[in-house]
Protein backbone atom coordinates (compact mmCIF):
# COMPACT_ATOMS: atom_id res chain seq x y z
CA UNK A 1 0.00 0.00 0.00
CA UNK A 2 1.47 3.44 -1.08
CA UNK A 3 2.12 5.79 1.72
CA UNK A 4 1.36 9.21 1.72
CA UNK A 5 4.65 10.46 0.84
CA UNK A 6 5.26 8.12 -2.10
CA UNK A 7 1.52 9.10 -3.32
CA UNK A 8 2.40 13.08 -3.15
CA UNK A 9 5.67 12.49 -5.19
CA UNK A 10 3.57 10.49 -7.82
CA UNK A 11 1.17 13.31 -8.07
CA UNK A 12 3.73 15.85 -8.50
CA UNK A 13 5.80 13.32 -11.39
CA UNK A 14 2.26 13.56 -13.35
CA UNK A 15 1.75 17.66 -12.76
CA UNK A 16 5.37 18.11 -14.36
CA UNK A 17 5.00 15.53 -17.23
CA UNK A 18 1.36 17.51 -18.15
CA UNK A 19 2.52 20.59 -18.19
CA UNK A 20 5.49 19.54 -20.46
CA UNK A 21 3.12 17.88 -23.06
CA UNK A 22 1.01 21.19 -22.72
CA UNK A 23 4.00 23.09 -23.29
CA UNK A 24 5.46 21.05 -26.64
CA UNK A 25 1.54 20.90 -28.00
CA UNK A 26 1.46 24.69 -27.76
CA UNK A 27 5.36 24.78 -29.63
CA UNK A 28 4.31 22.60 -32.10
CA UNK A 29 0.84 24.20 -32.86
CA UNK A 30 0.80 26.25 -35.76
CA UNK A 31 0.85 29.62 -35.52
CA UNK A 32 -2.97 31.48 -35.05
CA UNK A 33 -2.34 33.95 -38.14
CA UNK A 34 -2.56 37.31 -37.51
CA UNK A 35 -5.02 39.72 -39.30
CA UNK A 36 -3.17 41.86 -41.98
CA UNK A 37 -3.06 45.36 -41.70
CA UNK A 38 -5.56 47.19 -43.46
CA UNK A 39 -3.96 48.75 -46.33
CA UNK A 40 -5.42 52.43 -47.40
CA UNK A 41 -7.58 52.55 -49.57
CA UNK A 42 -6.58 55.68 -51.54
CA UNK A 43 -3.22 57.08 -52.23
CA UNK A 44 -3.54 60.67 -52.28
CA UNK A 45 -0.71 63.41 -52.91
CA UNK A 46 -1.01 66.95 -51.29
CA UNK A 47 0.81 69.39 -52.18
CA UNK A 48 2.71 71.32 -49.56
CA UNK A 49 2.41 69.76 -45.43
CA UNK A 50 -0.30 72.06 -44.40
CA UNK A 51 -2.71 71.40 -46.70
CA UNK A 52 -1.13 66.93 -46.25
CA UNK A 53 -2.51 67.61 -42.46
CA UNK A 54 -5.98 68.54 -43.90
CA UNK A 55 -6.23 65.73 -45.94
CA UNK A 56 -5.04 63.19 -43.05
CA UNK A 57 -8.02 64.50 -40.74
CA UNK A 58 -10.65 64.12 -43.35
CA UNK A 59 -9.29 61.29 -44.41
CA UNK A 60 -8.09 58.69 -41.82
CA UNK A 61 -7.05 55.70 -41.98
CA UNK A 62 -8.10 55.19 -45.82
CA UNK A 63 -6.21 57.17 -46.97
CA UNK A 64 -2.34 57.43 -47.35
CA UNK A 65 -0.99 61.10 -47.82
CA UNK A 66 2.20 62.30 -49.71
CA UNK A 67 3.38 65.59 -49.10
CA UNK A 68 5.97 67.34 -51.89
CA UNK A 69 6.82 70.36 -49.97
CA UNK A 70 7.40 68.80 -46.63
CA UNK A 71 7.46 70.36 -43.45
CA UNK A 72 10.01 73.71 -42.89
CA UNK A 73 10.22 73.54 -46.75
CA UNK A 74 9.21 76.75 -49.12
CA UNK A 75 6.75 75.83 -51.75
CA UNK A 76 7.58 79.07 -53.72
CA UNK A 77 10.91 77.65 -54.24
CA UNK A 78 10.13 74.10 -54.98
CA UNK A 79 11.40 71.66 -57.63
CA UNK A 80 10.26 68.36 -57.64
CA UNK A 81 12.16 65.12 -57.75
CA UNK A 82 12.09 62.18 -59.45
CA UNK A 83 10.83 60.14 -56.73
CA UNK A 84 7.80 62.46 -56.00
CA UNK A 85 7.21 62.25 -59.64
CA UNK A 86 6.44 58.93 -59.22
CA UNK A 87 4.27 59.58 -56.28
CA UNK A 88 2.04 61.72 -58.27
CA UNK A 89 2.12 59.24 -61.15
CA UNK A 90 1.01 56.05 -59.19
CA UNK A 91 -1.32 58.18 -56.98
CA UNK A 92 -5.12 58.25 -56.97
CA UNK A 93 -5.87 62.28 -55.98
CA UNK A 94 -4.06 65.12 -55.97
CA UNK A 95 -4.42 68.15 -53.74
CA UNK A 96 -3.47 71.67 -54.59
CA UNK A 97 -4.08 74.87 -52.87
CA UNK A 98 -4.69 76.75 -55.97
CA UNK A 99 -4.84 80.19 -56.21
CA UNK A 100 -1.83 80.42 -58.12
CA UNK A 101 0.50 78.98 -54.79
CA UNK A 102 1.95 76.13 -56.64
CA UNK A 103 3.14 77.70 -59.76
CA UNK A 104 5.41 74.23 -61.06
CA UNK A 105 1.83 72.15 -60.03
CA UNK A 106 0.59 71.91 -63.72
CA UNK A 107 3.96 71.04 -65.21
CA UNK A 108 4.69 68.47 -63.23
CA UNK A 109 0.91 66.64 -63.74
CA UNK A 110 1.91 67.30 -67.41
CA UNK A 111 5.15 65.60 -66.99
CA UNK A 112 3.85 62.57 -64.85
CA UNK A 113 0.79 61.55 -67.13
CA UNK A 114 -1.50 61.65 -64.37
CA UNK A 115 -5.58 61.42 -65.27
CA UNK A 116 -6.69 61.17 -62.07
CA UNK A 117 -9.12 63.81 -59.87
CA UNK A 118 -7.12 67.30 -59.14
CA UNK A 119 -8.81 68.87 -56.17
CA UNK A 120 -7.73 72.88 -55.54
CA UNK A 121 -8.55 73.22 -51.61
CA UNK A 122 -9.34 76.75 -52.05
CA UNK A 123 -11.69 76.83 -54.64
CA UNK A 124 -14.33 78.99 -53.49
CA UNK A 125 -12.76 81.00 -50.81
CA UNK A 126 -13.22 84.20 -50.62
CA UNK A 127 -10.05 85.26 -52.20
CA UNK A 128 -7.79 88.51 -51.25
CA UNK A 129 -6.71 90.28 -54.70
CA UNK A 130 -3.04 91.21 -53.83
CA UNK A 131 -1.09 94.32 -54.59
CA UNK A 132 2.52 92.33 -55.53
CA UNK A 133 2.52 93.02 -58.98
CA UNK A 134 2.91 96.22 -60.61
CA UNK A 135 3.96 98.72 -57.77
CA UNK A 136 6.34 96.36 -56.61
CA UNK A 137 7.73 95.25 -59.97
CA UNK A 138 8.36 98.72 -60.81
CA UNK A 139 9.68 100.14 -57.60
CA UNK A 140 12.27 96.91 -57.91
CA UNK A 141 13.00 97.96 -62.09
CA UNK A 142 13.70 101.59 -60.66
CA UNK A 143 16.27 100.26 -58.41
CA UNK A 144 17.84 98.50 -60.75
CA UNK A 145 18.16 101.04 -63.44
CA UNK A 146 20.06 103.00 -61.30
CA UNK A 147 22.43 100.97 -60.45
CA UNK A 148 21.28 100.62 -56.85
CA UNK A 149 22.10 97.29 -54.84
CA UNK A 150 19.20 96.18 -52.88
CA UNK A 151 18.19 93.41 -50.23
CA UNK A 152 17.67 89.83 -51.74
CA UNK A 153 14.34 87.74 -51.26
CA UNK A 154 14.84 85.65 -48.00
CA UNK A 155 14.89 82.79 -50.27
CA UNK A 156 16.83 81.77 -53.31
CA UNK A 157 16.16 83.78 -56.55
CA UNK A 158 14.38 82.97 -59.53
CA UNK A 159 15.57 80.57 -61.62
CA UNK A 160 14.80 79.92 -65.07
CA UNK A 161 12.45 77.52 -65.83
CA UNK A 162 10.47 78.56 -62.38
CA UNK A 163 6.64 78.78 -62.37
CA UNK A 164 5.72 81.05 -59.51
CA UNK A 165 3.82 84.07 -60.93
CA UNK A 166 0.80 83.86 -58.16
CA UNK A 167 -1.60 85.17 -60.07
CA UNK A 168 -4.22 88.01 -58.85
CA UNK A 169 -5.00 86.87 -55.78
CA UNK A 170 -3.16 85.70 -52.54
CA UNK A 171 -2.72 82.37 -52.30
CA UNK A 172 -2.55 82.25 -48.08
CA UNK A 173 -5.46 81.35 -47.82
CA UNK A 174 -5.13 78.25 -45.18
CA UNK A 175 -4.12 81.80 -42.69
CA UNK A 176 -8.21 82.22 -42.60
CA UNK A 177 -9.58 79.48 -40.32
CA UNK A 178 -13.12 80.13 -41.89
CA UNK A 179 -11.70 79.66 -45.39
CA UNK A 180 -10.00 76.28 -44.12
CA UNK A 181 -13.58 75.57 -43.82
CA UNK A 182 -14.17 75.32 -47.43
CA UNK A 183 -10.70 73.38 -48.31
CA UNK A 184 -12.42 70.47 -45.78
CA UNK A 185 -15.28 70.35 -47.44
CA UNK A 186 -13.55 70.14 -50.90
CA UNK A 187 -11.25 68.05 -49.11
CA UNK A 188 -14.39 65.51 -48.17
CA UNK A 189 -15.64 65.33 -52.11
CA UNK A 190 -12.98 64.72 -53.75
CA UNK A 191 -12.13 61.56 -51.40
CA UNK A 192 -15.62 60.79 -51.82
CA UNK A 193 -15.55 60.87 -55.95
CA UNK A 194 -12.05 58.58 -55.63
CA UNK A 195 -13.53 56.06 -52.63
CA UNK A 196 -17.27 56.07 -52.31
CA UNK A 197 -17.07 52.80 -50.00
CA UNK A 198 -15.47 55.23 -47.41
CA UNK A 199 -17.61 58.35 -47.67
CA UNK A 200 -19.43 58.06 -44.42
CA UNK A 201 -16.48 58.02 -42.74
CA UNK A 202 -14.48 61.14 -44.71
CA UNK A 203 -17.98 63.01 -43.96
CA UNK A 204 -17.78 62.08 -40.38
CA UNK A 205 -14.03 62.95 -39.76
CA UNK A 206 -14.86 66.37 -41.98
CA UNK A 207 -17.51 67.16 -39.31
CA UNK A 208 -15.68 66.53 -36.47
CA UNK A 209 -12.86 68.25 -37.72
CA UNK A 210 -15.30 71.16 -38.93
CA UNK A 211 -16.52 71.68 -34.96
CA UNK A 212 -12.68 71.61 -34.29
CA UNK A 213 -12.02 74.11 -36.71
CA UNK A 214 -14.72 76.29 -34.75
CA UNK A 215 -13.59 76.35 -31.72
CA UNK A 216 -10.26 77.51 -32.99
CA UNK A 217 -11.55 80.64 -34.59
CA UNK A 218 -13.61 81.23 -31.32
CA UNK A 219 -10.42 81.15 -29.50
CA UNK A 220 -8.26 83.20 -31.56
CA UNK A 221 -10.84 85.91 -32.02
CA UNK A 222 -10.71 85.71 -27.89
CA UNK A 223 -6.69 86.01 -27.92
CA UNK A 224 -7.72 89.43 -29.61
CA UNK A 225 -10.39 90.61 -27.90
CA UNK A 226 -8.39 92.54 -25.30
CA UNK A 227 -5.68 93.93 -27.52
CA UNK A 228 -6.71 97.15 -29.12
CA UNK A 229 -6.89 97.57 -32.82
CA UNK A 230 -4.21 100.47 -32.88
CA UNK A 231 -1.97 98.07 -31.11
CA UNK A 232 -2.15 95.54 -33.22
CA UNK A 233 0.46 95.84 -36.19
CA UNK A 234 3.04 92.96 -36.59
CA UNK A 235 6.09 93.07 -39.39
CA UNK A 236 7.10 89.61 -40.99
CA UNK A 237 8.85 88.95 -44.01
CA UNK A 238 6.67 87.95 -46.50
CA UNK A 239 2.78 89.27 -47.11
CA UNK A 240 2.01 85.87 -45.93
CA UNK A 241 -1.05 86.87 -43.59
CA UNK A 242 -3.37 88.58 -45.29
CA UNK A 243 -6.05 86.43 -44.43
CA UNK A 244 -5.33 86.19 -41.01
CA UNK A 245 -5.33 90.13 -41.02
CA UNK A 246 -8.82 90.33 -42.12
CA UNK A 247 -10.32 88.20 -39.89
CA UNK A 248 -8.83 89.15 -37.14
CA UNK A 249 -7.94 93.12 -37.49
CA UNK A 250 -3.89 92.82 -37.29
CA UNK A 251 -2.46 94.44 -39.44
CA UNK A 252 1.15 92.73 -41.09
CA UNK A 253 3.64 95.02 -42.90
CA UNK A 254 6.27 93.04 -44.95
CA UNK A 255 9.51 94.31 -46.93
CA UNK A 256 8.78 91.60 -49.55
CA UNK A 257 5.22 90.51 -51.39
CA UNK A 258 3.15 87.44 -51.06
CA UNK A 259 6.23 85.22 -52.52
CA UNK A 260 9.53 84.53 -50.78
CA UNK A 261 11.13 85.05 -54.39
CA UNK A 262 9.85 88.88 -54.85
CA UNK A 263 13.50 91.12 -54.14
CA UNK A 264 12.70 93.47 -51.36
CA UNK A 265 13.85 97.11 -52.35
CA UNK A 266 16.37 99.81 -50.37
CA UNK A 267 13.81 101.99 -50.37
CA UNK A 268 11.15 99.55 -49.50
CA UNK A 269 13.18 98.91 -46.19
CA UNK A 270 14.14 101.75 -45.31
CA UNK A 271 10.64 103.32 -45.41
CA UNK A 272 9.54 100.23 -43.39
CA UNK A 273 12.55 100.86 -40.57
CA UNK A 274 10.65 104.26 -40.59
CA UNK A 275 7.34 103.10 -39.93
CA UNK A 276 8.38 100.90 -36.95
CA UNK A 277 9.95 103.62 -35.30
CA UNK A 278 7.33 106.31 -35.85
CA UNK A 279 4.24 103.75 -34.88
CA UNK A 280 6.52 102.07 -31.89
CA UNK A 281 5.90 98.50 -33.40
CA UNK A 282 7.41 95.77 -31.40
CA UNK A 283 6.03 92.74 -32.93
CA UNK A 284 8.55 92.03 -35.86
CA UNK A 285 9.01 88.21 -36.68
CA UNK A 286 10.69 86.10 -39.05
CA UNK A 287 9.07 83.03 -40.49
CA UNK A 288 9.94 79.15 -40.35
CA UNK A 289 10.46 78.72 -44.17
CA UNK A 290 12.58 82.26 -44.70
CA UNK A 291 16.34 83.78 -44.29
CA UNK A 292 16.09 85.50 -41.30
CA UNK A 293 18.60 87.81 -42.50
CA UNK A 294 16.12 90.37 -44.42
CA UNK A 295 14.44 90.90 -40.85
CA UNK A 296 17.61 91.30 -38.74
CA UNK A 297 18.64 94.31 -41.01
CA UNK A 298 15.29 95.49 -40.77
CA UNK A 299 15.49 94.94 -36.83
CA UNK A 300 18.76 96.76 -36.47
CA UNK A 301 17.46 99.62 -38.95
CA UNK A 302 14.61 99.81 -36.69
CA UNK A 303 15.83 99.09 -33.47
CA UNK A 304 13.33 96.18 -32.55
CA UNK A 305 14.73 92.72 -31.57
CA UNK A 306 12.84 90.13 -33.33
CA UNK A 307 10.48 88.74 -31.60
CA UNK A 308 10.49 84.69 -32.53
CA UNK A 309 9.54 82.69 -35.79
CA UNK A 310 5.69 82.16 -37.05
CA UNK A 311 5.01 79.54 -39.21
CA UNK A 312 3.57 80.59 -42.73
CA UNK A 313 3.70 78.57 -45.37
CA UNK A 314 4.62 74.97 -43.84
CA UNK A 315 4.26 73.17 -40.66
CA UNK A 316 6.82 72.48 -38.18
CA UNK A 317 8.66 68.74 -37.98
CA UNK A 318 6.59 66.31 -35.27
CA UNK A 319 8.15 67.28 -32.42
CA UNK A 320 7.79 71.31 -32.88
CA UNK A 321 5.12 73.55 -32.01
CA UNK A 322 3.26 73.47 -35.21
CA UNK A 323 3.12 70.04 -36.39
CA UNK A 324 -0.65 70.50 -37.23
CA UNK A 325 -2.82 73.15 -38.94
CA UNK A 326 -4.74 73.34 -35.54
CA UNK A 327 -1.33 73.67 -34.06
CA UNK A 328 0.16 76.25 -36.29
CA UNK A 329 -3.02 78.94 -35.47
CA UNK A 330 -2.39 78.31 -31.83
CA UNK A 331 1.00 79.11 -31.71
CA UNK A 332 1.16 81.99 -34.54
CA UNK A 333 -1.62 83.73 -32.64
CA UNK A 334 -0.18 83.01 -29.18
CA UNK A 335 3.32 84.51 -30.08
CA UNK A 336 1.46 87.33 -31.87
CA UNK A 337 -0.65 88.45 -28.86
CA UNK A 338 2.47 88.33 -26.85
CA UNK A 339 4.47 90.32 -28.93
CA UNK A 340 2.15 92.88 -29.67
CA UNK A 341 1.60 93.34 -25.97
CA UNK A 342 5.35 93.66 -25.39
CA UNK A 343 4.94 90.82 -22.92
Amino acid sequence: MPTARSALASRRTWIAAATATVGWLALSAPAQAQAPTPQPAVQAVASFSILGDLVKQVGGDRVAVQVLVGPGADAHVFQPRPAQARQVAQAHIVFANGLGFEGWMDRLLRNTKFKGPRVVASEGVDAIAHEDGDEHDHEHEKEHAHGHDHPKAAQAPAHAGHDHDHGPNDPHAWQSVKAVQTYVNNIERGLCRVDAAGCDGYRRNASAYREKLQALDQDIRAAWAGVPPAQRKVITSHDAFGYYARDYGVEFLAPQGVSTESEASAKGVAQLARQIKAQNIQALFVENIADPRLIEQLGREAGVKPAGALFSDSLSDAKGPAATYLDLMRHNTQALVRAVRGS
